[in-house]
């Protein structure tokens, strides 16, 4: 049963894996090393002409700087073809032609140097190495590749018809058979590995486009649970959120309960990302449940019993999360309010003053009473007031100098925005913190209350 299973496994391994993307993706890589492999030969073929000058006849060293400038043209022309085309199935072909040039011209040095007799059979070696490991033909590409070599090597220097030792050519052939077999054995290995990488790839970026799914239905959902209503009774209403991630921690609400009640709440999840905003979601639905079924709960009641639910559903959860939020119930002329969030500023519009209301209260979350905590406080909102509330991702929004946005640099746009919709109000002041930042680390919230008459 398990030997089945693990069958199973591999074999729909390997047909994720044979496809035709990753034949693609393995001559991308083969077209690219390629590149390396030929400017190897442009480079180190020239090079060990230093070596024909301390151990050659002189007579011989201008027929061999002749070899040499010749296969490293040629590799130099091979990695302008490289640079200059796509990979394709022509990428394969480069390997075996480095393999005959470069090989080529040290055959014809052994030959020149004694045959099977001579030690330049070594350089033979390199190029095995070189190109067998370079590139990522395969086994059997492989095998054919350095065996050309050897085919190559034997049969030039049998024409050439130099005298040898049967020793000299059994010991030479031994050492490059054996270069060939450990080059290949490593070449299959590594292969493998490539093949082993691509999936992992796949199985990442497969991975990757489901979590982008279900972080797209969860901000889906959240915004959805946003308020579609921005006017109510007689203020016009504005707001604006900007998550730091996908899923962001700040809330707000605009509810008009079935009994007529008026209420407005923003608050802060600490943190922010996926965590964040589903305890975000959960203290918007209780909030919304706790006002809609509750008829004349003043907002430190309502704060109460919504620390008592979410203190529960955190506990599930397992989380250690916890929340800043202010409640406003509008009841015409006057705004009652309860919580520990940001202060509320008020522009008073018959003196053209903003106004900074300070809160008091308790975190949602911390602790599983905190009625002591909580205090209603009533204020008088006069025709053409406008109220401003805010997260803290707007004051703390940090600059390039170290320098945070302040809740005086906000009172200052906010004294210079006042006479503008309440739309324009928040888009403008979100439009400057975002400028002032260096890095976006924490959601931006705004929300603009004017009470109209």
């Amino acid at each position: 049963m398990e030997r089945m299973s693990a069958q199973t496994v591999k074999s729909d391994t390997d047909a994720a894996i044979d496809t035709q993307e990753f034949r693609h993706y393995k001559i991308k890589i083969i077209h690219q090393w390629a590149q390396t492999m030929a400017l190897l030969g442009l480079t180190l073929v020239p090079l060990f002409f230093i070596l024909d000058y301390f151990t050659i006849q002189v007579e011989l060293l201008p027929r061999f700087a002749l070899y040499r400038a010749i296969g490293s043209g040629i590799a130099g022309i091979q990695y302008i073809i490289l640079r200059s085309t796509k990979p394709g199935r022509l990428s394969y072909f480069h390997g075996y032609l480095f393999t005959f040039i470069i090989g080529g011209v040290i055959i014809l040095m052994t030959a020149d140097l004694g045959g099977f007799s001579s030690r330049y059979y070594a350089g033979l070696n390199l190029v095995i190495i070189a190109v067998t490991l370079l590139l990522p033909l395969g086994t059997i590409n492989s095998a054919a590749n350095g065996f050309m070599i050897v085919v190559l090597y034997v049969l030039w220097n049998l024409i050439a018809g130099k005298p040898y030792e049967l020793a000299d050519l059994i010991n030479n052939l031994f050492f490059m058979t054996a270069t060939v077999v450990i080059a290949v054995s490593i070449n299959h290995v590594r292969n493998g590995l490539i093949k082993k990488e691509y999936y992992s790839r796949w199985q990442l970026l497969d991975a990757r486009d489901a979590l982008w799914t279900e972080m797209e239905l969860a901000k889906k959902i959240q915004t959805s649970l946003l308020p579609a209503q921005h006017n109510i009774a007689n203020y016009e209403i504005a707001c604006i959120m900007l998550p730091a991630e996908e899923v962001g921690g700040d809330y707000y609400d605009i509810i008009e309960t079935r009994a007529g009640e008026r209420w407005i709440a923003i608050g802060d999840v600490s943190g922010h990302g996926l965590e964040s905003g589903l305890v975000m979601m959960m203290m918007q639905i209780s909030f919304f449940s706790l006002v809609n079924i509750h008829r004349g709960y003043s907002p430190s009641t309502v704060l109460e019993y919504l620390n008592y639910v979410i203190r529960k559903d955190l506990h599930r959860l397992g989380s250690n999360r916890y929340m800043t939020i202010t409640a406003i119930r509008l009841d015409g002329s006057i705004i009652t309010f309860a919580g520990n969030h940001q202060d509320i500023l008020i522009h008073r519009a018959r003196t053209d003053i903003v106004e900074k209301i300070p809160v008091e209260g308790s975190w949602i979350g911390l602790s599983d009473n905190i009625q002591e905590f909580l205090k209603d406080t009533s204020i008088a909102i006069e025709k053409g007031d406008l109220i401003l509330l805010f997260t803290d991702g707007v004051t703390e929004a940090g600059g390039k100098n170290g320098e945070m946005f302040g809740q005086e640099r906000l009172e200052r746009f906010l004294q210079k925005y006042a006479n503008l919709p309440t739309e324009a109000i928040v888009k403008n002041i979100a439009k400057d913190v975002v400028m002032f930042h260096e890095e976006q680390t924490d959601d931006i919230t705004l929300m603009a209350l004017r009470r109209l008459f």
